[in-house]
């Protein structure tokens, strides 16, 4: 019951771009096409996940215990230690694609690399440490790990509701000044309201 509350509130409650507002560049530059809204978010699925595993089990095992450094000096290393294997792994999604899916990966354009720089994903391995860093080993593990995963689902449920909107709006017939990014701000910030609907459900 624990861990299908933790993924109610990581998908709908504190979904990182629709509560949190983070991650609000890709949202928004890959949002227009469903199809490279899919690719995006499996990607982002796939970082957080692997990203929320290695940073847990790094900070754990190099980090926190056989260091034994400073509160201070650790909170820095988390950050610098994280991008790394935050920008490893989307080096790594970058190559699978452009070899399997090359299409997808032309799609996806300079988004992808941006996963890199995406803050949600930086946000949830820090979310991570915080929420699960004070109990077991195991159990923070499976918990951040799961967490991460929720979270990318929550990325990718926002970023396909998204993209279904802006594809309905491409034929509506919007004023000229409200046409592109604004009325994408605009519908980003109606699916917040909507979303907040969703506070104090887990």
């Amino acid at each position: 019951m624990q861990y299908v509350k933790l993924v109610i509130a990581a998908v709908f409650v504190s979904n990182f771009v629709l509560a949190q507002f983070l991650g609000l560049c890709p949202f928004i530059g890959v949002s227009k096409k469903t199809s490279s809204a899919v690719g995006m978010g499996i990607a982002v699925i796939f970082v957080m996940t692997l990203a929320s595993f290695v940073t847990y089990l790094v900070y754990w095992k190099l980090l926190y215990m056989p260091l034994g450094i400073g509160v201070d000096a650790r909170d820095y290393l988390n950050i610098v230690v994280f991008i790394v294997v935050i920008a490893s792994l989307v080096q790594f999604v970058e190559m699978v694609l452009q070899k399997s899916m090359p299409a997808l990966y032309r799609a996806l354009g300079i988004y992808l690399p941006l996963i890199t720089t995406n803050c949600a994903v930086l946000g949830v391995a820090q979310l991570n440490i915080s929420r699960f860093g004070s109990g077991g080993f195991a159990a923070g593990l499976l918990g951040a790990t799961l967490n991460g995963f929720a979270s990318g689902l929550g990325f990718t449920l926002a970023l396909l509701l998204m993209s279904a909107i802006r594809e309905r709006l491409d034929e509506a017939d919007v004023p000229l000044p409200f046409r592109g990014v604004p009325i994408a701000f605009v519908v980003a910030s109606a699916l917040a309201l909507a979303f907040l609907g969703f506070s104090g459900m887990a």
